[in-house]
């Protein structure tokens, strides 16, 4: 029977670790999705660097820190588990029916979530080399020494507190790391005014985004259910699956309607990052409350991270993603909810009572205690190594590569090469680029047919239409029709008479109200150009504002590059 049981929490650990693990894809797609596409290629590479920094820096040390023995402070016994170690010592750590190895890597997806939070909230202006280095500290010995603290046998453990599923060890340690980064490598460019006001910097994908926060919620159910670290009382980790989900569902529903209500309209940015919130917020209280108080923790996280959001950016704290409203500000929260809401005998894991169902202040005090207590040592500590990265390899990259993009200077990358514009180097300011490497010399063709320059006999006339884009295959019909036997068309923004469109994101207006528009440009010769206006007309006239505009210019002349030829017989023949 012991096998069975061995076997059965072996595997349900198995399951839970995989979809935690599954969760550094959602970081990735959310944090991607928030960020400009320039920045597209750093953000994605920088979420798979840090898995991997994470599980070396715990491998080589964390994991000793944080479970080596019962010290009130920090690990001190077996710090090592490679090199032939006795992993014997850990038999009973967490679990006696899981093998090492399975304990090992559940604890250590979870080292690699908190590392993937500061990610967000220092992107589009971290130097790679410097985010690693950071990375590799906090999983090395930062993360490890609070774990010790609360699931390790220390201290806070001694008193009482609780945090089933890591709201303090893993949501704030990372909020309190990002935090501390933020502030010491300052805003984005054009983050604020010279009134320093906040502007809005959208996110290039949305639909990354909410994709990214679907693999989360997903992931969420081996976070949360997963801590049980068995599946010998069913009931128990069917209650957390249910609270975590009512805790996410209520804050969405709260975080849309809260946006709505300040901002004005159902700001999607807000809901993702209200449905993470919710997340957060029943992380460590998922196995202590019942569905209903799960409900409400919900509900109040979804509001909370709204103003969490506009409170940080008001404070010059520029955090990309909203990583310290969701896991700072909700990891704290969720934390307090332990004390307030827990309701002795609701799971078998759920032993002490908090204030609301007659457990008096007593575990609302030490959960206080343990938000004091890892707030000021994380962001103390963190500070510290962010300014000592800061004073020796730098943290943060030039001005030219920020407004470039981290995408070309950190990595030689882009992620949309086929859509992206080059930047001139007169917008980058004094700071240039890293020169490219000199192009091989350029293969010998056959030599250009000479060309003198000479006014076009005849007159070429130049349209350029500017119009709605779903208007397009009607247009090109119309140019077909008459003759037009070549254009250039071209996806471009702009507005009218309309004056484009209200816009915002995660709360704050955003300036350029452009309208999608097409531009098609053709060149004609033969063809009235009267003709072609009529055909033109009648293709795009919807009697609505918006139906375009065309721009007629006098051409000189036209050189087909091929042949040499000009003027009319330029637009005549294949090329």
């Amino acid at each position: 029977m012991t096998d069975v049981i061995s076997i059965i929490d072996t595997l349900w650990v198995l399951l839970a670790a995989i979809l935690v693990f599954f969760m550094n894809l959602g970081f990735a797609s959310v944090e991607a999705g928030f960020a400009r596409a320039k920045n597209c290629v750093n953000i994605l590479s920088k979420n798979f660097i840090v898995f991997a920094v994470s599980s070396l820096g715990f491998m080589l040390l964390g994991w000793g820190l944080m479970f080596g023995g019962d010290n009130p402070f920090i690990g001190t016994e077996h710090l090592f588990v490679l090199g032939g170690a006795d992993l014997s010592f850990y038999d009973d750590t967490l679990t006696s029916t899981v093998p090492f190895w399975g304990k090992f890597f559940f604890q250590l997806v979870f080292c690699g979530t908190a590392a993937t939070i500061v990610s967000g909230a220092v992107a589009e202006r971290i130097k790679y080399l410097s985010f690693i280095l950071f990375s590799f500290v906090l999983t090395l010995v930062i993360y490890p020494i609070v774990g010790h603290w609360i699931w390790g046998g220390g201290w806070l453990a001694d008193l009482g507190f609780m945090d089933f599923a890591g709201d303090a060890a893993v949501h704030s340690v990372g909020g309190w790391a990002a935090l501390a980064g933020a502030l010491i490598l300052g805003p984005r460019i054009g983050k604020y005014d010279k009134t320093g006001k906040p502007q809005a910097i959208p996110g290039h994908n949305m639909s990354l985004a909410v994709i990214g926060l679907f693999v989360l919620w997903l992931g969420w159910f081996g976070f949360n259910p997963g801590s049980t670290m068995s599946f010998q009382h069913p009931a128990d980790v069917m209650h957390i699956l249910v609270t975590t989900n009512t805790a996410a569902i209520a804050a969405v529903l709260t975080s849309t309607v809260t946006s709505w209500l300040v901002v004005g309209k159902p700001d999607l940015g807000m809901t993702v990052n209200g449905c993470l919130a919710g997340l957060v917020g029943i992380t460590g209280s998922c196995a202590y409350v019942s569905i209903e108080s799960s409900l409400l923790i919900g509900a109040i996280a979804g509001v909370l991270v709204v103003f969490a959001v506009g409170f940080f950016d008001r404070l010059h704290v520029d955090d990309p993603v909203g990583a310290t409203a969701v896991h700072l500000c909700c990891g704290v929260f969720g934390t307090l909810c332990v004390g307030l809401f827990a309701q002795e005998g609701v799971t078998t894991l759920s032993t002490r009572s908090g204030l609301f169902f007659g457990g008096g202040f007593g575990l609302l005090g030490v959960q206080v205690l343990g938000v004091l207590a890892v707030g000021a040592f994380v962001f103390v500590t963190s500070g510290l190594v962010w300014l000592a990265l800061k004073h020796t390899v730098g943290i943060r990259v030039s001005r030219a590569e920020e407004l470039a993009g981290l995408d070309i200077g950190e990595h030689g990358n882009l992620a949309y090469p086929d859509f992206a514009p080059a930047l001139p180097v007169e917008d980058l300011g004094a700071e240039a680029l890293p020169a490219a490497p000199a192009a091989p010399a350029a293969v010998p063709v056959q030599q250009a047919v000479p060309v003198e320059h000479r006014a076009a006999s005849g007159a070429l006339t130049k349209l350029s239409i500017v119009t709605n884009q779903a208007r397009f295959a009607q247009l090109q019909k119309a140019l077909e029709e008459l003759g037009v036997t070549g254009m250039t068309v071209t996806n471009v923004f702009g507005y009218g008479v309309q004056k484009g469109h209200e816009a915002t994101f995660r709360g704050l207006p955003i300036e350029a109200r452009l309208l999608p528009k097409l531009k098609v440009e053709v060149v004609v010769a033969d063809i009235p150009v009267d003709a072609v206006l009529d055909g033109v007309r009648k293709a795009l006239y919807t009697g609505s504002i918006g139906d375009g505009k065309i721009f007629v210019y006098d051409v000189e002349n036209a050189v087909k590059i091929r042949t040499g030829e000009q003027g009319r017989e330029a637009l005549q023949g294949a090329e």
